[in-house]
């Protein structure tokens, strides 16, 4: 069958602490799913998240972490109804195992994607353009007049949400923590960036916008973030949550998570009918498991809006596997834009 290398979290903790590489059998051929062997695997906050205990859909260790994987097919495979040989270069959204040399994954969550597609574009397809394209495409409608919000713009989703809301046409506003995020920001089409570190994004917002407010925040923070934002929420405005970044950091990691749950605050449903507004919330872990055809959808989606030249991802660093600890340390340090590839040696 072959030899599979998997980076395996063996233990919670510290990127130094909690990996250990370890060697099995290449699956076998199971009909309805697909093998890859994998040329590179990307790194999502989620995976500081499990990696770290505070994930809760992550299983126990020992689990190999890990979302999205672009290699080429081992086995002919129907993709979209069409058949594929092997050897078809592929991008697969998997249920965690991305660290690996071989992976198998969902016929709906694998999608064929050119040769000469970077890796890095690709694996910033497969989660973060994913997440972007569900949350401002199909959870929410954008038009031209509105005014919107992006929270950690500079990061994988963030950016990912910045070049599809330029589609839009809307007005944006992003928030990032460092004159060269803001930089970024500018470049990628944001017309207010903020700094977080120096400016009170509601206060920013306010002085542009008055009693209006926003039409739409995307927040990936959490906690005191996400009740910001929607206070920040004009009559019929929408927050979209799909993280929990907030909670992230510090000795006291209880009482971390613990204040930042009460920081979501409490809401009624009469709050949202007199004031019309929505709150939604984004985990496309569980969409892949319980919608697979929705997860294919956006996939397709995206792959052609970079096929058509509509969307360039950000790719803010490459490691190889050896230096997965490395890489891991960087998204977690919040200095990491875009996304974040891990090559195999």
């Amino acid at each position: 069958m072959g030899k599979r290398l998997s980076h395996t979290i063996v233990k919670h903790g510290s990127a130094a602490e909690a990996f250990a590489l370890t060697e099995s059998t290449v699956p076998p051929f199971q009909s309805g799913k697909v093998r890859v062997e994998v040329e590179a695997f990307g790194i999502n906050f989620a995976d500081v998240m499990a990696r770290k205990g505070l994930y809760q859909d992550a299983p126990p260790p020992p689990f190999v972490a890990g979302y999205e994987a672009v290699g080429r097919t081992m086995d002919a495979a129907t993709l979209n109804g069409m058949e594929y040989p092997s050897g078809t270069r592929v991008l697969a959204f998997t249920r965690f195992g991305g660290y690996s040399t071989h992976v198998v994954a969902e016929e709906l969550a694998v999608q064929p994607i050119p040769d000469e597609m970077p890796a890095g574009d690709a694996l910033a397809l497969a989660v973060q353009f994913c997440t972007a394209y569900h949350a401002a495409y199909e959870c929410v409608n954008i038009f031209p007049e509105d005014h919107v919000l992006v929270q950690a713009a500079a990061g994988g989703v963030g950016t990912a949400l910045v070049q599809l809301l330029k589609l839009k046409g809307c007005t944006m506003y992003g928030t990032a923590g460092s004159e060269k995020k803001l930089e970024l920001l500018r470049q990628q089409g944001v017309h207010h960036p903020i700094n977080y570190n120096t400016h009170e994004f509601a206060k920013v917002v306010r002085e542009k916008l008055g009693k209006r407010g926003l039409d739409v925040v995307f927040d990936s923070l959490g906690g005191k973030s996400f009740a910001t934002g929607f206070r920040s929420l004009g009559k019929g405005g929408r927050i979209v949550g799909f993280g929990a970044a907030e909670q992230v950091g510090g000795p006291l990691q209880l009482w971390s998570t613990l204040k930042m749950a009460a920081n979501f605050g409490i809401y009624s449903p009469i709050q949202l009918l007199m004031n019309s507004k929505g709150m939604i919330g984004v985990n496309m872990l569980h969409v892949a498991d319980e919608r697979p055809h929705v997860l294919a959808r956006a996939m397709r989606s995206v792959i052609a809006l970079w096929n058509e030249g509509k969307i360039r991802p950000v790719v803010g660093g490459t490691f190889p596997a050896s230096q997965l600890a490395e890489a891991h340390r960087f998204v977690e340090s919040r200095q990491s834009t875009g996304k974040v590839v891990v090559t195999w040696d």
